[in-house]
């Protein structure tokens, strides 16, 4: 079992393997221990593990809820995520933008964010926080002990989309008027 801080100075005991934060390898975060045994009640026999994938997943959710958010992550990672939204069978990544940190009762979310262009970023932020933290505890039964949010751009009005109405994005989709 590994320890790691959450928070605050506020430690939590993880079990499984990798890194808490934006990493490859899973890593799991077990809810309490659970009883063994026919004498115990069969709410309590057992474990349950959440896969750090799991609260990502919720917390990018939740945040794309929020009307105002026009779309998640910095500049590098939305291209990217915008060439593998267009391969032919690829899932958009809702993970996308959101870094956590998982403890034993504890989880920390970061997120990275575009606004759409007239949106107060302070109540858009405040919305996304709320959001994100009812859905996370909701869910997942973990303590959001903070959402920090970045917002890397604002969308204009008069910015295209990543693509063009053929879905290419290279500019030579026809436009109808």
């Amino acid at each position: 079992m590994a320890t790691q801080e959450v928070s605050g100075g506020k430690k939590g005991t993880a079990t499984g393997t990798g890194p808490a934060r934006g990493g490859s390898a899973e890593h799991t975060t077990t809810l309490g221990g659970g009883a063994t045994g026919p004498g115990e009640p069969a709410a309590t026999r057992g474990r349950t593990s959440i896969a750090d994938a799991v609260v990502v997943k919720v917390a990018g959710t939740a945040a794309r809820e929020v009307p105002g958010v026009r779309d998640m992550g910095g500049g590098l990672s939305r291209t990217f995520g915008a060439v593998r939204d267009r391969v032919p069978g690829g899932r958009p990544d809702v993970g996308r933008g959101v870094k956590v940190e998982v403890g034993e009762r504890q989880a920390a979310v970061d997120l990275g964010l575009v606004a759409e262009y007239g949106v107060p970023i302070a109540g858009l932020a405040r919305e996304v926080r709320e959001n994100v933290v009812d859905a996370v505890e909701r869910i997942t039964g973990l303590e959001v002990v903070e959402v920090n949010i970045t917002v890397h751009d604002v969308r204009l009005p008069d910015e295209e989309d990543d693509e063009d109405e053929d879905g290419r994005g290279d500019g030579s989709g026809s436009r109808v008027a």
